[in-house]
């Protein structure tokens, strides 16, 4: 601790006592900084840790674990703060001035070799590499950004926190060179058999699909190969693509491109509500691309009359009918009869349980979802049966948390938004928060049942129920001895062919407890009737489909030579590679080490 740029803040509690340094500028890569924290756990006489930035959210965070000290609270953004709750303070500085080791030894298990330090070194390294992936700390993602399209490549930019002007000059910009910007806050895409960012192990077949959304996109490709289909490209556009200011520059950009795309025969798009008149010019485009195009703009208008109409453009109610429309238009004969019925079938050997044991009287949902569109979609769903459900990305017109970190009557709240994010992993990475609201709220005697979305795939954490479970049958356990019965409802998003194992994935959370779903819609109707106290012996959802599902190739391993360069986090590399892609992963650093004036000084002098 002799580095003046380090400094120290110490408070004791008897007999813990609680630690905290504080690095000025010290800037690691996100998943370094989660295994950093696990690392802290697991030395002797460590209680619990905490390792983030000194983000406001962070500050919040580690106040609710019990971890905030005063001096910490002078952290800035762009500092790291170390944070250690020890059995005596002997142990706590102990763990504390192991740091450094713990981060060589991260360091030295890196077998990439040389790592380019910029962009433009990485590019010569791989010529070849025609996306580039970006995930740095959102203050960054631009610059970042901007360098790639200068370089003449198309972008995926996972980053968020990017202004709305920073947004659309990228994708103007990216437009006059004909390169497609996929984000800011896009974490799935699948470009010619290869998934980017967080994206599921799928068959290649004839459906194209463009959505503002990541999980969106994730629940309908998997949608997909459970039908029996596969998928030809898949782009994403980030959330805001399809406002009023962005004007759905990317999704008109992807659609362009799957109309050309002699691979593609279908066309599926996924949103939340776009703006209005952006609704109605995108859908006047869709109209004209002369292929069939299956639209769910989530819970959009009243009536789809307010949507202009066309014979090929079909309307979908939820995610997992998306999937299932588009897949009718690629094998069905008679598609028409089929995208038209009220009930939709479904595949015969998916067979979720028929019901969930109504909570008890007088309490709530508490819905803890790591996918932001999935979040939505419950709303949408649930909305009738449950009129009053609160949530930080509530429906037009309904009901905003006070405060995302506490439940308010029904709650449904995406844990992956940006009060979450900022300078800490996404949940479908670091399960962390999720297991500590999971047990804040199974303490809560107002919590009558939780929902739980586990999305796999690569990209996302290797083993999430390994995590989730025990928590779940915790959270059970709790409640049990306050004499209450806590039911939870899992959603698992994922494939056969997913890294971490589908089937072992289920199992584990069904032994924990859990009522475990693989479509989204069909477990939001088994927790509407369950609310309704309607449970075992009545059956719900949609009929399953008697004459099973369609042939299709099996999943590639490596359709095509795909090359990338990584800019951000490393399983984002390690996620490439396993799936057979050339990849060059930058060793980015902040410029200036994340000093923003000197960063902006030196930018002026150039």
């Amino acid at each position: 601790m002799d580095d003046p740029s380090i400094r120290d803040d110490m408070a004791e509690t008897s007999p813990a006592a609680t630690l905290a340094e504080i690095r000025a500028g010290s800037y690691y890569d996100s998943v370094v900084l989660m295994l950093l924290q696990r690392a802290l756990t697991e030395l002797p006489g460590i209680m619990d840790a905490g390792v983030v930035m000194g983000t406001p959210a962070n500050k919040e965070l580690l106040e609710q674990s019990g971890l905030l000290s005063d001096g910490i609270q002078a952290a800035a953004p762009e500092d790291l703060i170390l944070v250690v709750k020890a059995e005596s303070e002997e142990a706590g500085r102990a763990a504390l001035a192991g740091v450094d080791d713990l981060l060589a030894a991260r360091r030295s298990q890196q077998t990439d070799g040389y790592r380019p330090k910029s962009l433009s070194s990485a590019t010569r390294m791989l010529p070849e590499a025609e996306w580039i992936l970006i995930s740095v700390p959102g203050r960054y993602a631009t610059a970042v950004a901007r360098e790639a399209l200068n370089l003449d490549k198309n972008v995926l930019l996972y980053s968020d926190n990017v202004s709305l002007e920073d947004e659309i000059s990228l994708k103007e910009t990216g437009a006059s060179k004909n390169r497609l910007v996929m984000g800011p806050d896009c974490g799935t895409a699948r470009v010619d058999g290869i998934g980017l960012g967080f994206a599921n192990r799928v068959r290649q077949g004839r459906i194209g699909i463009v959505a503002a959304s990541g999980t969106g996109l994730q629940t309908v490709m998997v949608g997909i190969h459970r039908l029996g289909c596969g998928v030809s490209q898949a782009y994403g556009t980030g959330g805001r693509d399809l406002s009023a200011e962005v004007q759905a520059r990317s999704a008109k950009h992807a659609l362009a491109l799957l109309k050309e795309d002699v691979e593609t025969d279908v066309i599926a798009i996924v949103s939340k509500p776009p703006a209005a008149a952006v609704a109605q010019d995108f859908l006047t485009e869709a109209a004209a691309c002369g292929k069939p195009v299956v639209i769910n703009f989530i819970g959009y208008g009243s009536s789809q009359e307010q949507l202009p109409t066309a014979p090929n453009i079909h309307f979908a109610r939820t995610l997992d009918e998306t999937a299932e429309i588009a897949v009718c238009l690629t094998t069905s004969a008679d598609s028409q009869s089929c995208v038209e019925s009220d009930t939709l079938p479904t595949q015969a050997t998916d067979t979720p349980p028929r019901y969930v044991q109504p909570p008890q009287p007088h309490t709530f949902l508490r819905g803890l979802y790591s996918g932001g569109t999935l979040a939505y979609e419950a709303l949408f769903v649930l909305q009738d049966s449950l009129p009053s459900v609160r949530s930080n990305g509530p429906l037009p017109g309904g009901q905003l948390l006070d405060n995302p970190h506490r439940s308010q009557g029904h709650t449904i709240v995406d844990l992956g938004g940006d009060a979450f994010t900022v300078g800490r992993l996404h949940p479908m990475l670091d399960n962390e928060l999720r297991v500590r609201r999971l047990l804040q709220e199974a303490q809560d005697p107002e919590t009558g049942l939780i929902v739980l979305d586990v999305v796999l795939g690569d990209g996302a954490h290797g083993d999430p129920a390994s995590e989730l479970a025990p928590a779940i049958e915790e959270a059970v356990a709790l409640a049990a001895r306050k004499g209450r019965t806590l039911p939870v409802v899992a959603v698992v998003i994922g494939t056969d062919a997913d890294p971490q194992g589908l089937d072992r994935q289920v199992e584990q959370l069904k032994a924990a407890g859990a009522y475990v779903f693989s479509r989204h819609d069909d477990a939001m109707c088994a927790v509407a009737r369950a609310f309704a106290g309607v449970g075992e012996g009545q059956p719900y959802g949609l009929p399953k489909l008697e004459d099973g599902v369609p042939d299709a190739k099996e999943v590639a391993s490596n359709s095509s030579a795909f090359a990338a360069i990584n800019v951000g986090l490393e399983s984002f590399t390690d996620s490439l590679r396993d799936q057979g892609a050339e990849v060059v992963h930058v060793d980015w650093r902040p410029p200036a080490g994340g000093d923003e004036r000197l960063a902006n000084l030196l930018t002026r002098l150039r």
